[in-house]
C-alpha cells in the first residue's frame, strides 16, 4: 500500500477541531468526568503516524488494542489496555471527493464519535473487543445507532449528509470481513 493520499496541514486542523468535537460529545453523553475522560487510555492517529500493519484499506478508521504498561511497573498485573484509532486518511478522502454532499469536518466528527463509542463500550465492558463475527456485526449496527443518537442533535453544517450516508450502517451487516 505504497502512495496512498494524506491528509494535508489545513485537513489536519480541521480533524484535530473535529477530534475535540466528537471527545467532549461523547463524554458528555456517557456521563464521564474529566478524570474519568482521561483515564482512557487511547490515541488517535493519521497515517503520517501509522505504521504499515495499522493502515487498512476499506475502513475509514480501525481501533487496534495494544497492551501497555508503566516503564517502572515489573508485574504483569500493571498492565492495562491502549486503544488506538487509526483513521485511514486515502479512504476518507476518496469518500469526500466521491460524495459531493459529504465535507471533512462532518465526517470526521462522525467517524471518530464512532470509534470513541467503541472504546468507551470495550473500557466498560459492555462489549469484547475479541467478539465473533456475529457479535461484532451487531456491535457495529448498536455503535452506528448510538453515534446517531449522540449527533442528531449538533449543528454542523453538513452533519445531515453525513448521518444519511451512514443509515445503511445502522442495521447489522450480514457479510463482515476484516481485512
Amino acid at each position: 500500500m505504497e502512495n496512498l493520499e494524506t491528509f494535508n496541514a489545513d485537513q489536519i486542523a480541521i480533524i484535530n477541531n473535529g477530534v475535540a468535537m466528537s471527545e467532549e460529545l461523547v463524554s458528555n453523553f456517557y456521563k464521564m468526568s474529566a478524570s474519568q475522560w482521561l483515564s482512557r487510555r487511547y490515541d488517535i492517529k493519521t497515517m503520517a503516524d501509522l505504521n504499515p500493519a495499522e493502515t487498512v484499506c476499506g475502513p475509514f478508521a480501525q481501533v487496534i488494542r495494544y497492551q501497555g504498561q508503566r516503564k517502572d511497573a515489573s508485574l504483569s498485573s500493571a498492565a492495562y489496555d491502549f486503544y488506538k484509532i487509526c483513521l485511514q486518511d486515502h479512504a476518507i478522502l476518496a469518500a469526500i471527493a466521491q460524495s459531493p454532499g459529504i465535507k471533512l469536518l462532518p465526517f470526521i466528527l462522525y467517524i471518530v464519535t464512532h470509534e470513541l463509542i467503541h472504546i468507551v463500550r470495550f473500557s466498560k465492558f459492555l462489549q469484547g473487543f475479541d467478539a465473533s463475527q456475529n457479535e461484532i456485526a451487531a456491535e457495529e449496527a448498536r455503535v452506528h445507532e448510538i453515534t446517531r443518537e449522540i449527533l442528531g442533535p449538533v449543528g454542523i453544517p453538513g452533519l445531515g449528509n453525513v448521518l444519511i450516508f451512514y443509515g445503511k450502517w445502522r442495521q447489522p451487516i450480514d457479510d463482515l470481513s476484516i481485512s
